[in-house]
């Protein structure tokens, strides 16, 4: 799509170049019936020179280029106007651009947004730099001491924030899969998570962004940027959040785990049960573990299913524990709910980069 929407606007402005090149009479153009003044040739000129410049700067991935397109576009229809004979059917691709244009500029606005709550979440957050020692694993249940010195907090700095991006793909019941991609950030101090995922369902850009903090916690998902196909925040939407921001501090930021606002039962040598608590709601999970110290599998009650708005078990089987900046941490997760028909797998989830105690 890409591709296609750089080469059409190319075309368009060097088709815009032959307006100069009547004006000053070079060649014989004879597809413009009407004579066109040099002034005006070298406005088709630099209009021209202007959709090239569009196009460089999209195949540059600067944000910038729906904005020059716009102004582009509009100065190149008001110019196919006053040859309107000769070139209407210029508005054609005008109109592709233009719709282009407006997509990019909702799809920047969508994910600014988002931006803007990391910036927030990063100035409520302090960093420090104690790191974590085997006093601090006193207390926790010998499993969960395990796994974190399996993981290899010991040492490290204590976690603040995280910084989560994945690649995978996700379905709907009775839907096709779609692949993903996604980047994250959690917060700890002030529970934050603030997850922005882009995605195509059968070649049609979607959107998402979930936000989880104090305030509450909303999923929107947009069609285009555009086009709102979820938007749900109701009370039920945030322990169904607190399940996902707990699941992701004991996948991806176990040494968060040394925390007052979870409580821990242990249930045998290789399964615990957490209960974390913020902000007036307590949700609980099952963390399983094999001999090696890993942590396997998440399994909560406490999540409601967004499709039906009910709780089911859910669960999060995870695997392929490879160092990431020092930490042995799983790369592969499934998310699965547990349905009274059987379990239905809807995300699948590699990890492609880990980053903790991010400053911007």
């Amino acid at each position: 799509m890409k591709t296609v929407l750089t080469c059409l606007i190319i075309i368009h402005g060097l088709i815009h170049v032959l307006g100069f090149a009547k004006a000053i009479d070079f060649g014989n153009l004879t597809q413009f019936t009407k004579q066109i003044s040099i002034p005006m040739g070298v406005i088709w000129l630099l209009t021209g020179l202007l959709f090239v410049l569009t196009a460089l700067i999209l195949v540059l991935k600067s944000g910038a280029w729906p904005i020059l397109a716009l102004i582009t576009v509009v100065t190149s229809q008001i110019l196919i106007i006053t040859a309107w004979e000769d070139a209407k059917f210029g508005s054609i691709a005008n109109s592709i651009i233009l719709i282009a244009a407006i997509i990019g500029l909702s799809t920047q606005s969508f994910q600014n947004r988002f931006r803007k709550d990391i910036l927030s979440a990063s100035d409520i957050a302090t960093i420090t730099t104690n790191n974590i020692t085997e006093n601090d694993l006193v207390g926790l249940p010998k499993n969960v001491q395990d796994y974190l010195r399996y993981v290899g907090v010991v040492g490290k700095p204590k976690i603040h924030n995280v910084r989560i991006v994945f690649e995978g793909a996700m379905r709907d019941k009775g839907k096709d899969w779609f692949n993903f991609t996604s980047e994250q950030y959690n917060f700890f101090q002030s529970p934050t998570r603030l997850f922005f995922m882009k995605a195509k369902i059968k070649g049609i850009p979607i959107n998402g962004y979930h936000k989880y903090d104090k305030e509450g916690a909303r999923m929107q998902i947009k069609l285009l940027s555009l086009f709102p196909v979820v938007d749900i925040d109701g009370p039920k939407m945030f322990p169904t959040e607190t399940v996902t921001f707990l699941n992701d501090l004991c996948l991806f930021a176990p040494g968060a785990l040394i925390d007052d606002r979870i409580r821990w039962e242990t249930i045998d040598e290789l399964s615990v049960k957490a209960t974390f608590t913020t902000n007036g709601t307590s949700i609980s999970a099952i963390l399983y573990f094999n001999e090696k110290g890993q942590l396997v599998n998440f399994v909560s009650n406490d999540r409601y299913s967004v499709s039906e708005m009910k709780t089911f078990p859910f669960s999060t089987p995870v695997k392929n524990y490879q160092n990431i900046n020092g930490y042995n941490l799983p790369t592969y997760g499934e998310a699965i709910w547990h349905y009274p028909g059987g379990e239905f797998i809807y995300g699948k989830f590699n990890v492609k980069r880990i980053e903790y105690n991010v400053t911007n």
